[in-house]
């Protein structure tokens, strides 16, 4: 009986880590499309990503059950309790990268084609950065691996560095072209969408580390590297 229920229980934490998988591999994709749709101009394919997320809010509610089951009927504790409460969290956050990327895909429908803005050319690179943290942070979850958890936090540097880029761009572009003021303020909106999700990968990864160490990795105190006590 307590094999059983051993073996019930980590197939449970199984089923648990693969819906987390595939929320954030959904994630992901969205990111991409959504990125391509808007550089291509195309209005199908972002209508697409809009209706494709509510997938991600059945998968959602769907690790909500399953770990509220999993607290209920097995009194998880220490290390299996932290990753179940990430995993909780985690889904959250996910869910939030896909309306983020979701929001990108609104805009492309909004676009009045008045001509290329330069400031376009620099935010596939930025969203590549931001889908790569989603990537990172979704293994590190998996293998529970803090420290690649920490390269990911530290990423979202570059991030926030091209927002900036982008956002300054942006304004000396309307400045000077005030016809393309429309299209340059949607940009704006899309480059501030992927500065949070660089920031909403970096809340899992802080997640992925508390779970992997038990200790909390914050903002003013993030760690340069694991040491074997931190394992």
């Amino acid at each position: 009986m307590v094999e059983h229920t051993v073996k019930a229980f980590e197939n449970e934490i199984s089923q648990l880590r693969g819906l987390i998988a595939e929320m954030g591999g959904l994630a992901e994709v969205a990111i991409r499309d959504a990125i391509s749709a808007l550089i291509n101009r195309d209005d199908d394919k972002a209508r697409v990503i809009v209706a494709n997320d509510a997938k991600l809010d059945a998968l959602e509610a769907e690790v909500d059950r399953l770990a509220v089951r999993i607290i209920a009927l097995r009194a998880p504790m220490a290390d299996d309790l932290r990753e179940v409460i990430a995993a909780l969290k985690i889904s959250g956050v996910i869910e939030r990268i896909g309306d983020y990327a979701k929001n990108i895909a609104k805009r492309v429908t909004r676009f009045e084609r008045t001509g290329q803005i330069e400031p376009l050319t620099l935010i596939p690179t930025m969203a590549e950065i931001a889908q790569s943290m989603v990537r990172d942070v979704l293994n590190a979850y998996g293998s529970r691996d803090a420290q690649l958890a920490v390269e990911v936090i530290h990423r979202d540097e570059k991030v926030d560095n091209f927002y900036n880029s982008i956002f300054r761009n942006l304004v000396a572009h309307m400045m000077e072209n005030p016809a393309t003021i429309s299209d340059a303020a949607q940009l704006l909106f899309v480059a501030r969408n992927l500065e949070r999700i660089g920031d909403h990968a970096t809340n899992v990864a802080e997640m992925v580390y508390f779970a992997a160490t038990g200790d909390y990795c914050t903002e003013r105190d993030r760690p340069d590297e694991i040491t074997e006590e931190d394992k």
